[in-house]
């Protein structure tokens, strides 16, 4: 299986973590035999750490063991874990949707059947095994200093319009994902090549204008927020509205042509080693008070329904409607782990970019 892997390990490349030590968070109870949580993720710690907080004070008798890890790894260590008859993770959260699906698909992720199950969108929502957890657009960003007479770009079509009529004035200057070392960026390009039907022309506007690749979402913005990047295309927009609540030369659009969403989903593995602990943080994840924490202190947007403000999905939906496009939790997803697929879009992109 390890064949699959190679597709969503970068997807630290956007700015998620790599594997570090497991970190323990004792009981708030004080009871040094409580019961310990296993959680695999491939969310940084620091903003791990208000869920996991969140959690510990309505469940005060539960101590938490969390392994920050690389997508690829979480899916390895679960499959192995599994098929050498052992135990694993009592939860798995992660950016990777393809392999949370590949588990969920493969035997490797348990049913669980929580209060708000029938309630959650049926898009994010895999026969009650893998769920999507947060609802996070692939935006454009933009160096607003460089607009200030004109506005920024608002679609594909006038991304390509702007690329052309300003030629060398941005030659050098528009940044993007390198879709070959981040699997946000494969992630998201599949879908434009999906949902956009002259796709290709945008991305040989992008290559005429010398367009850099970068494999994080932070090389991108850092550019973006001093100048040198008048334009980020496809970023995630989590990521972006981090980077723009601490930097006001940073601007956010959501493409009104169609804007693509991604999720990181949570499952409960079939082999966890307390399958009750997962179901009761998963439920915690997505309960009112735990999707709040992750809106308004992890600032990454909530799939909750009943969730109000901002930065969640019932409120982008309201403003923007089906300019909004989730990427749907289903076995559609794996489509390109399959590594001829993959090549030929690669090649296919490549292409586009050196076209002049």
């Amino acid at each position: 299986m390890r064949t699959f892997f190679f597709l969503s390990v970068v997807l630290s490349g956007a700015g998620f973590a790599f594997a570090g030590e497991p970190i323990f968070f004792p009981a708030p109870s004080g009871n040094a035999n409580a019961p310990v949580l296993i959680v695999y993720s491939s969310l940084d710690e620091p903003l791990a750490k208000p869920m996991i907080s969140g959690f510990q004070e309505a469940n005060p008798d539960i101590a938490v063991r969390y392994e920050d890890m690389l997508t690829g790894e979480i899916y390895d260590r679960i499959v192995h874990e599994t098929d050498s008859g052992g135990r694993t993770a009592d939860f798995a959260f992660s950016s990777a949707m393809d392999l949370q699906v590949k588990l969920s698909n493969d035997g490797y992720a348990q049913r669980s059947d929580l209060p708000k199950s029938a309630e959650w969108p049926q898009w994010a929502n895999w026969r009650n095994t893998a769920y999507a957890l947060t609802f996070e657009p692939a935006v454009f960003v933009y160096h607003k200093p460089s607009f200030n007479t004109d506005p920024p770009p608002s679609s594909r079509a006038d991304f390509v319009t702007y690329l052309k009529r300003n030629g060398d004035a941005v030659h050098g200057r528009i940044g993007t994902y390198d879709i070959e070392r981040s699997g946000v960026g494969f992630l998201f390009m599949s879908r434009d090549q999906e949902q956009f039907g002259d796709i290709w022309s945008v991305i040989s506007a992008m290559g005429s204008a010398g367009v850099k690749l970068y494999s994080t979402s932070s090389a991108i913005l850092e550019r973006v927020a001093d100048g040198r990047f008048v334009l980020g295309y496809n970023i995630l927009g989590s990521y972006a509205a981090d980077w723009a609540a601490r930097d006001p030369n940073i601007g956010i659009v959501l493409p009104k042509d169609y804007t693509v969403v991604m999720s990181r989903i949570g499952l409960v593995p079939q082999a966890a080693a307390s399958p009750e602990l997962g179901r009761r943080y998963l439920e915690f994840f997505m309960s009112d008070r735990g999707q709040t924490i992750l809106a308004r202190q992890l600032q990454i947007p909530a799939v909750n329904p009943h969730v109000a403000g901002a930065n969640t999905a019932s409120t982008m939906q309201a403003i923007h409607g089906t300019q909004l496009r989730p990427v749907p939790v289903s076995p559609g997803l794996m489509v390109y782990l399959d590594q001829v697929k993959r090549t030929r879009l690669i090649n296919r992109w490549n292409e586009a970019l050196r076209t002049q």
